[in-house]
């Protein structure tokens, strides 16, 4: 049998682009809910650890309103002070923790143009940073520390591998795949932990078994994974 169709499946298409919709919000629902209603004038900061969502919360947030910028640390400081300037409907600002001296000055404007824009909702703008820590906990200047808090802050939470599996089996009956839980937990276990590359497995493993004409097992997806090419030796 020709292994021309299945190789097409075994690159595995990227994790679908983050949404609001496609977030496992888990315990984090609040901070969810406050993302969707977000308008101008207000400003929200979550922080939680590595893998908690902070960054798929972010670019979703921006994927939502048209025009919107997210920046980071990759960001040059002239970019963060021409958003103080105004003009997007939303600013968000990832890992703020890592932004150097010059960029942290320049974000602290965008708190200051944000308030004062705030009581005018046709120029006012909606403002999403998240970090590791609480704000007053953050290696930053005081006086930006101090802003991070200013309107709504969200701790996010790891999702609980009961949350994982619960969604991995949402997903898997959304698509009408007959899944074993056999196979889920063993997903869980033994591969990504990320919820973006956890169903983009899922969805590529569906593939493949539609190209080998064989039925979803366990398995099914290890002959998958083994068949990958592997990254070249150094």
């Amino acid at each position: 049998m020709s292994n021309q169709a299945p190789q097409l499946l075994l690159d595995i298409l990227p994790a679908p682009a983050p949404t609001l919709d496609n977030f496992i919000a888990g315990g984090n629902g609040e901070a969810l809910a406050a993302l969707r209603g977000i308008g101008p004038g207000r400003a929200i900061y979550l922080w939680g650890p590595a893998g908690s969502g902070r960054s798929h919360l972010l670019a979703a947030a921006v994927r939502a309103h048209p025009g919107a910028v997210l920046c980071g640390a990759a960001t040059p400081a002239r970019e963060f002070v021409a958003l103080a300037e105004g003009g997007v409907p939303l600013v968000a600002i990832d890992d703020v923790g890592r932004l150097d001296e010059r960029q942290q000055a320049a974000v602290f404007g965008i708190y200051n143009r944000w308030r004062e824009s705030a009581a005018a909702e046709q120029r006012g703008f909606a403002l999403v940073v998240a970090g590791d820590s609480a704000p007053l906990r953050m290696p930053l200047r005081e006086d930006l520390r101090t802003r991070l808090g200013w309107d709504l802050v969200f701790r996010l939470d790891l999702l609980s591998d009961a949350d994982k599996l619960a969604a991995l089996h949402a997903h898997a009956a959304a698509r009408s795949l007959d899944v074993t839980p056999e196979l889920l937990e063993w997903l869980l276990t033994r591969h990504a932990r990320d919820m973006r590359q956890l169903t983009a497995l899922l969805d590529a493993l569906d593939r493949y078994s539609l190209a080998t004409k064989r039925p979803i097992t366990l398995p099914l997806l290890k002959t998958m994974l083994a068949a990958q090419p592997r990254p070249p030796a150094d």
